[in-house]
């Protein structure tokens, strides 16, 4: 099941806009270029950078947190996991677990003792992903209104 090639995890850039397109069409069949654009910049001032991963020189792995900065009162010692996209043949080999566990580390660094990640309820993977990497259910709600 495990990699043969080396993976090499470094931070991820606005110059790695075409990757995180192409991972997030192949997952999701969409293309949100404007989208992605928007976020990668915004992901540059987050407090802990977001991350690449890559195998032979391509991207095939992203990972997108940031730590709290006292926004909607939320203290600043809260983390984010916003988005996690790895390539599907990459998918099941310990490339989002990379991914997270080298994030884990920048946010106890800067500080962060509580992650918070919003999953879909109907997303098993990502739910097992989660459980696995020692996410537990959280106190926080969460609250939709369909207009």
């Amino acid at each position: 099941m495990g990699l043969m090639e080396p993976v090499k995890l470094r931070i991820l850039t606005i110059k790695d806009l075409d990757a995180v397109v192409d991972i997030d069409y192949s997952l999701l069949g969409k293309k949100r270029r404007g989208y992605w654009e928007t976020r990668l910049e915004r992901a540059e001032t987050s407090g802990v950078p977001s991350l690449a991963a890559e195998v032979n020189g391509k991207v095939i792995g992203f990972i997108l947190g940031s730590a709290s900065g006292w926004e909607f009162g939320i203290p600043e010692s809260v983390g984010w996991i916003d988005t996690i996209g790895v390539v599907k043949e990459y998918q099941k080999k310990g490339i989002a677990r990379l991914l997270f566990k080298e994030l884990h580390s920048m946010f106890k660094k800067v500080g962060v003792e509580t992650v918070y990640v919003f999953v879909n309820w109907k997303d098993w993977d990502l739910l097992q992903f989660f459980d696995k990497m020692g996410f537990k259910r959280g106190d926080m709600i969460n609250f939709q209104l369909n207009i």
